[in-house]
């Protein structure tokens, strides 16, 4: 395999290694945001647990 095709075939992978780890990021993002949904509702029900004990 000469150095040509063996560039070649890195600069074809490229594109499909980015949507990999744009699919990725995507995945930790929507993890995270439910991840952060539930910590709000957590806080809400703290903070109506303190606003009826005053």
């Amino acid at each position: 395999m000469d150095s040509v095709s063996l560039i070649g075939t890195f600069f074809a992978l490229i594109p499909i290694l980015l949507i990999a780890l744009v699919l990725r990021w995507i995945r930790i993002l929507r993890v995270n945001s439910e991840i952060q949904i539930e910590q709000n509702k957590q806080i809400i029900a703290l903070l109506k647990d303190i606003a009826n004990k005053n």
